[in-house]
């Protein structure tokens, strides 16, 4: 499987965060409390200030990002990938501490938010893979560690045949303090099928 390992230098900020600094080749990432991807949807607020590191995302691609959960401790400490359209056009799936749990989780947005949650304690501690394959007008999200499968996690619409971006995303929307370290950061070849999983380095 050919893949395109990215320079974190090479993408620009959506939203910068308080801190992010590279160290032995990881990004680590210090989101703002406060700071989150909402719209509208049951709470009423809206939000589009998380931070999140973007670079052009073509439909012949996957991308892929990772990272570690064990700095994950509180009620919404999240990270994961963000597929970007525009405003109000994009969808965050990655790790959410939720009912003081990890658990699997996708905002897809496109006026309005839904959110879509799957418990996954046994993942806690773990280096954790989302990736994101667009295919025909939709896009498919699975999510897998080192020790567990690809699991799919969401297909959902996405019906922009160019003018995307994608990378990784943090945020802390209740609390100062979290981290989070990336480790990596790719573009590979898409999924060739619902029920197929991608193909493993």
């Amino acid at each position: 499987m050919m893949i395109k390992k990215m320079d974190w230098e090479a993408g620009e900020w959506l939203n910068k965060p308080l801190s992010a600094r590279i160290e032995d080749q990881f990004l680590k990432v210090v989101p703002e409390k406060g700071r989150d991807f909402w719209k509208k949807t049951f709470y009423g607020f809206e939000y589009e200030d998380g931070a999140a590191l973007l670079a052009d995302w073509s439909k012949d691609k996957a991308v892929e990002v990772s990272f570690q959960l064990s700095s994950f401790t509180e009620l919404y400490d999240q990270a994961g990938i963000l597929l970007y359209h525009g405003p109000g056009q994009w969808i965050k799936a990655g790790i959410e501490i939720n009912d003081g749990i990890p658990q699997l989780s996708a905002v897809v947005t496109d006026g309005y938010s839904d959110w879509s949650l799957a418990a996954v304690p046994e993942w806690a501690g773990e280096e954790v893979t989302l990736r994101a394959s667009i295919m025909k007008d939709a896009v498919i999200i699975r999510a897998r560690t080192r020790l567990h499968a690809w699991r799919t996690i969401r297909v959902a619409r996405f019906p922009y045949p160019a003018g995307n971006q994608a990378g990784p995303f943090a945020c802390s929307p209740t609390r100062d303090g979290l981290e989070v370290t990336f480790t990596r950061w790719d573009f590979t070849e898409p999924d060739q099928d619902l029920r197929t999983d991608p193909t493993e380095e």
